[in-house]
């Protein structure tokens, strides 16, 4: 069932193959988000052409609408969303961040207001893991609480410890309540950009031996130079033996930084996102598919790009559907995005074996970025 084996390494950098009930993922990985339940304007079998091994959800967002009881009774999250391979769920403790209006945290649990209609909405980790479970996810994870990245010292101090109180009784639910071998169960570590409030709280989730551990609590505001500092921390933080997650973090230069210093997954909105707001990621930077000089363009987005989308639309007649406003132009574009990250993560392997990741990252980041211009 679960289970994490490193074949290859390059400096920090590893690859590896993570087994879960619904198949194996070839790691480094990058999880595209389904939040709701469904990767925005791409079907699970253009998921798979695309080359996704690996998706995310959101157990908060899917306890509000459409409910727990009734993805269960539809067959579970796989067939509730049509997808045969692994799945993520992220706990909620992202939202105790984003929806800061509206929820109240104590050391017990955080109660939520809906964004959705008002209803109060108590999530203790208890019900965190329970939730999880009966989505059915392969991986599930720890309810914590995300501080923002201006917070005092004080206030990450108090998230730490909460967070590594929350994770103990979300792992005594996972074994009392699941299956742990067919479900696997993820701590995440806390702590800003505070060096030493970062290494207390991993000290102390790996007392409580998770089978993976992630990294929360990065992409919230800081600097990028404050989160190199982190992840330069986590090769000699982290059980080396077992899956390292770098949550909500997609950038290129980001995955890049990540795998350099030793992470195995990534998830991330960006792709998706992205394509719906005309942005297409290429290997020598990014298209900005509105600009009135692809108005007449035949090229593909991408010469070199095996997608449907590039092997039949030119960028004039993406630019057209966007112009427009038809719904396909961002389909198409996602399409090509999630092949452009599959499509990364799959060289970022070829790297590591050949063991020239180094050389190949400072390429690529001069194709990504010819003008230094990240947005």
């Amino acid at each position: 069932m679960f289970g994490f084996s490193i074949i290859k390494t390059d400096g920090k950098a590893r690859r590896g193959v993570l087994r879960t009930a619904h198949g194996e993922v070839p790691t480094p990985v990058f999880m595209p988000c389904a939040t709701y339940g469904a990767v925005k304007g791409i079907t699970p079998e253009q998921l798979h052409s695309a080359g996704v091994k690996m998706i995310l959800a959101n157990a908060y967002h899917l306890l509000l609408r459409p409910g727990v009881e009734t993805i269960v009774e539809l067959g579970g999250l796989h067939k509730f969303m049509g997808w045969d391979g692994p799945i993520l769920t992220d706990s909620g403790g992202y939202q105790v961040f984003s929806l800061a209006a509206l929820r109240k945290v104590s050391d017990d649990a955080v109660v939520f207001q809906s964004h959705i209609d008002g209803e109060t909405i108590e999530l203790t980790p208890e019900r965190c893991i329970e939730v999880q479970i009966a989505l059915g996810a392969d991986i599930i994870m720890q309810l914590d609480e995300c501080p923002p990245a201006d917070a005092d010292e004080k206030q990450v101090a108090r998230a730490v410890e909460r967070t590594v109180n929350w994770s103990r009784r979300c792992k005594e639910t996972w074994l009392k309540s699941g299956n742990p071998s067919i479900q696997t169960l993820f701590a995440i570590q806390q702590g800003g950009t505070s060096l030493t409030l970062r290494e207390k709280c991993i000290e102390a989730l790996k007392e409580l031996d998770f089978p993976g551990f992630a990294i929360g609590g990065l992409s919230v505001g800081e600097k990028h130079e404050e989160m190199a500092a982190v992840l330069e921390t986590v090769d000699d933080s982290f059980p080396s033996d077992k899956p390292r997650y770098l949550m909500g973090v997609g950038e290129p230069r980001d995955i890049l930084l990540g795998v350099s210093c030793g992470i195995d997954m990534f998830d991330c909105v960006l792709p998706t996102r992205n394509a719906r707001n005309a942005q297409a990621f290429t290997w020598s930077g990014r298209i900005r598919l509105r600009n009135s000089t692809y108005a007449r363009d035949a090229r593909p987005i991408d010469e070199n790009c095996p997608c449907y989308t590039c092997k039949n639309f030119s960028r004039g007649t993406l630019r057209h559907y966007f112009q427009i406003n038809e719904m396909l132009a961002a389909v198409l574009v996602t399409i090509h995005n999630l092949t452009f990250f599959a499509q990364l993560m799959s060289e970022i392997h070829k790297a590591i074996d050949e063991g020239n990741l180094q050389e190949r990252i400072k390429v690529w980041l001069k194709q990504f970025y010819p003008s230094n211009d990240e947005g």
